[in-house]
């Protein structure tokens, strides 16, 4: 059986760590693609940036971090690295499936919040990709609570 895969969520893009590459970025996702900032973005230490939001089903994160993130678990483990996030409806069962197939992942936890949990592994070609708990991220603009966490 294979991990059961719901919604693709967002895709993490890497972008200098200086303010002045941080507001480089957004200027051109902003003003050139016409994305909106997600107002409620957290604050994530080591990682500065904004989430674009992208048709109201999506996100681009754009991550300004210099070197590795303090979320790193090693060189080729650090979740602001590029990558494409998937949704499933259950981690821990999408966990245990990688494990029955023998999939080298590894979990994160408390990166965008102090219950956030996410998996990330590599398909066979290198490129990363990170599975969350639906219902858990921002991507989807109907499903988001206001900003202060009230509704």
């Amino acid at each position: 059986m294979a991990v059961k895969v719901l919604e693709l969520h967002h895709h993490g893009i890497r972008i200098g760590p200086s303010p002045a590459d941080v507001k480089k970025a957004y200027g051109f996702y902003h003003d050139v693609l016409g994305l909106d900032a997600d107002q409620g973005r957290p604050t994530i230490p080591t990682i500065d940036g904004y989430w674009m939001d992208v048709g109201g089903t999506a996100q681009i994160h754009l991550m300004g971090v210099d070197g590795q993130s303090k979320f790193a678990q090693g060189p080729d483990k650090d979740p602001s690295r590029p990558h494409v996030a998937l949704a499933v409806p259950d981690i821990q069962e999408a966990k245990a499936e990688l494990e029955r197939m023998g999939v080298e992942h590894w979990v994160t936890r408390g990166v965008v919040g102090p219950e956030s949990q996410q998996i990330f592994m590599y398909d066979p070609f290198g490129n990363m990709i990170e599975l969350h708990q639906i219902g858990t991220c921002r991507c989807v603009t109907s499903s988001r609570k206001p900003v202060g966490g009230m509704g």
